[in-house]
C-alpha cells in the first residue's frame, strides 16, 4: 500500500511539473508574430485552412495602422484588392449601413470622398474610409468569429528568443518567458523583429540607384514632388541669414549626400491623428510637458512667406472626424528623427515614439495658440481637437506610430521600381499593388545658397497600372530560414516599398503568406520549395487577384 501511495505521489508530482511546463510552452502549426492587419488576416486564413494558430502580439490592440488612425485608405486601384482584404472593407460597409454607427453626423451629410475611389462603394458593398474604432471592431470580430488565439502584450526576446535548428525556427520565446513552438512562422510586424532575430538578411535605409538600376532610390536632392517642400527662400538660422547664430530645430547640418547615393536615412514617421470639430466630441489641444514653441519657428517663417495649406490633409472620415496626415514643408512628419528606430532596443523605440508624440502635440498646440500663426489659421484650428470617442484608453491619442518603413528583407526576389513599373515580368504573383511610388521626406538640410530644403519626398505613378508582387519577396533566401514568411517587411528596395507599403496590400500579402505556410506544412516542404502552381490555385480559390485583366 505504501509503495502504491509513493507511486501516486510521484505521478502527481510529474503531472504538476508537466502542467507548469506546458503553461509556458505551447505548440501549434503556425505562429504569427505581430498585431498588425496582416497578422490578423494571416490568422483568419490559416484557421480557414484547418491549421492551429497562435498570434503572438506585442500590441494590446489589433490592426496596426488600419485601426490606429489611418482610416483614409490608400486604395490605389481598388479593383486589385481581393480576398480577405476586400472582406475587411466589406465588413466596414456593413458597419456603416447601421444608422446607429452615425452618432455625430447623418450619413447623407458625410459626403463620399475617398482616395482613388469613393468612400462608400455601394455596387461593390465596400467602405474604404472609416473611424479607428470601427476598424478595430472588425478585427476583433474576426478574432471572435474564427476563435483566434491571441496572446497580447507579448514581446519577442530579440536577443535569445529565437531557437533555430538546421535553418528552421523551432520556437520563439517572449520576454515574459513564454515559448511558442511552430511548424511555420510569419513575421507580420512593421519592424521585422522576428525576421532579424532569425538571422535573415535585411536592409535599412535607401539603396543607391546603382544597386538595382533604379531612378527614384537613393538621395533625391533637387527632386520636388507633391507639395512637401519649401517653395520660398526660408533661412534655417536662428537669426535669419546669420549662419553664426545656430540652426533652427529640425534642420540638419550634415551634407545631404550626392544625388542617387545610398544612405541610412528613413522616410519620416508621424501619427495619423483622428480629429473632430463636433463641440460634444472634441478635446482641445493641450500644451504638452516640455513644450518649446521655438521648435516651430521654421513653420512660423513658412506662414510669414504666405503659405496657407494647413488644413489640406484633414481628410474627412465619418462622424465629423478626420484622418489628419502630413502636408506641406513643415507638418506632422518628424523629419530626420527616426533613423535608429528599426534596429533600436524596445526602450529606445519607446523614447522615439514619445519624442514623436511630444513633437506632434506641440505642433497642434502651436497652431492653435501661438501669435506667430496667422489669426485665421489659429481660429480655425481652435475649432478642432482630438476625437473624444477614439483611443479612449490612450488619452485620445493614436496608439500606433506610422512606421512607414523599417527593416526590409533581402529575400528570394527583391521587388524594385522595375517590378512596380512592370518593366519586368513577375511569374509568381501572390497579390497586386497599384499605389504611387511614395516616399515622405527623409531629411531637412541647407542648400548651397544658404536656405533650407527638404529631401526624399517622391511621388511617381506606376506607369503601366497595377503590378504583380512576387512570392519570392515573402520568403528568405535559400539557406537562411526555411519556415518563415514575411508579408510586411517584404523583400524590396526603398522606393518599391514606397508603393507596396499600403495597408490593403499588407492584408493581401498576409493572406497569401498563410496559404503558402499551409501548403508547406501539408507538402512537407520549405517555404522556398512551395510549388507555385499549387499555391496559385489556392490563391484564386480564396479570391486573391493576381493580374489586372479587366
Amino acid at each position: 500500500m505504501k509503495y502504491i501511495s509513493f507511486l501516486l505521489l510521484i505521478t502527481l508530482y510529474l503531472h504538476v511539473g508537466c502542467s507548469n511546463f506546458d503553461s509556458n510552452t505551447e505548440e501549434v502549426d503556425i505562429v504569427i508574430y505581430g498585431g498588425t492587419s496582416a497578422a490578423v488576416i494571416s490568422a483568419v486564413q490559416a484557421i480557414k485552412s484547418g491549421k492551429s494558430v497562435i498570434v503572438v502580439s506585442p500590441d494590446k490592440h489589433l490592426g496596426g495602422l488600419s485601426s490606429g488612425g489611418l482610416g483614409f485608405t490608400d486604395t490605389g486601384d481598388k479593383s486589385v484588392i481581393g480576398g480577405l482584404a476586400r472582406d475587411f472593407y466589406h465588413r466596414l460597409y456593413l458597419h456603416y449601413q447601421d444608422s446607429a454607427s452615425w452618432r455625430w453626423q447623418n450619413w447623407n451629410e458625410y459626403g463620399n470622398k475617398g482616395q482613388g475611389t469613393a468612400a462608400i462603394d455601394g455596387d461593390a458593398r465596400t467602405m474604404w474610409i472609416f473611424e479607428p474604432h470601427a476598424a478595430e471592431k472588425v478585427f476583433e470580430d474576426y478574432v471572435e468569429e474564427y476563435d483566434i488565439d491571441v496572446r497580447r502584450d507579448e514581446w519577442l526576446d530579440r536577443d535569445l528568443g529565437v531557437a533555430m535548428k538546421d535553418g528552421r525556427i523551432v520556437s520563439i520565446t517572449t520576454l515574459s518567458g513564454k515559448t511558442y513552438i511552430g511548424k511555420m512562422f510569419i513575421d507580420a510586424t512593421y519592424e521585422g523583429d522576428l525576421m532579424a532575430a532569425a538571422g535573415v538578411s535585411y536592409h535599412v535605409g535607401r539603396e543607391a540607384n546603382s544597386v538595382y538600376g533604379e531612378q527614384w532610390n537613393g538621395v533625391q536632392t533637387g527632386v520636388l514632388h507633391h507639395k512637401h517642400w519649401f517653395a520660398s527662400d526660408i533661412s534655417p538660422y536662428v537669426v535669419p541669414e546669420d549662419s553664426t547664430s545656430g540652426l533652427l530645430y529640425g534642420v540638419s547640418e550634415e551634407h545631404p549626400g550626392e544625388y542617387g547615393q545610398g544612405d541610412h536615412r528613413l522616410q519620416a514617421y508621424c501619427f495619423r491623428m483622428c480629429l473632430s470639430n463636433h463641440p460634444e466630441n472634441r478635446v482641445e489641444f493641450s500644451k504638452p510637458d516640455g513644450y518649446k514653441p521655438d521648435n516651430y519657428e521654421l513653420l512660423a517663417r513658412v506662414f510669414a512667406a504666405g503659405w496657407r495649406e494647413t488644413f489640406y490633409k484633414f481628410d474627412p472620415i465619418p462622424n465629423r472626424k478626420t484622418d489628419t496626415n502630413n502636408h506641406g514643408p513643415f507638418s506632422t512628419d518628424f523629419i530626420g528623427m527616426n533613423y535608429d528606430y528599426p534596429i533600436a532596443s524596445y526602450e529606445r523605440r519607446k523614447e522615439i515614439i514619445k519624442e514623436h508624440e511630444d513633437y506632434q502635440k506641440g505642433l497642434m498646440y502651436f497652431l492653435a495658440n501661438d501669435e506667430r500663426v496667422p489669426k485665421d489659421v489659429r481660429e480655425e484650428m481652435s475649432q478642432w481637437g482630438l476625437a473624444k470617442d477614439e483611443f479612449t484608453d490612450n488619452g485620445n491619442w493614436p496608439r500606433q506610430l506610422y512606421i512607414r518603413e523599417a527593416r526590409r528583407m533581402i529575400g528570394q526576389h527583391v521587388m524594385t521600381e522595375h517590378d512596380v513599373c512592370s518593366d519586368q515580368e513577375i511569374i509568381d504573383p501572390v497579390g497586386m499593388g497599384s499605389y504611387t511610388l511614395d516616399s515622405h521626406n527623409v531629411q531637412r538640410y541647407i542648400k548651397p545658397d544658404g536656405y533650407v530644403q527638404n529631401e526624399g519626398d517622391i511621388g511617381v505613378k506606376p506607369k503601366k497600372g497595377p503590378y504583380r508582387i512576387s512570392y519570392g519577396s515573402l520568403v528568405p533566401k535559400q539557406g537562411e530560414c526555411t519556415n518563415l514568411l514575411v508579408p510586411v517587411c517584404v523583400s524590396s528596395s526603398h522606393i518599391a516599398f514606397g508603393s507596396i507599403r499600403m495597408e490593403p496590400v499588407f492584408m493581401i500579402l498576409g493572406q497569401s503568406a498563410a496559404l503558402a505556410a499551409v501548403l508547406a506544412i501539408d507538402k512537407g516542404t520549405t517555404v522556398q520549395g512551395v510549388e507555385y502552381s499549387v499555391l496559385r490555385e489556392q490563391l484564386e480559390l480564396e479570391l486573391q487577384i493576381l493580374d489586372n485583366k479587366k
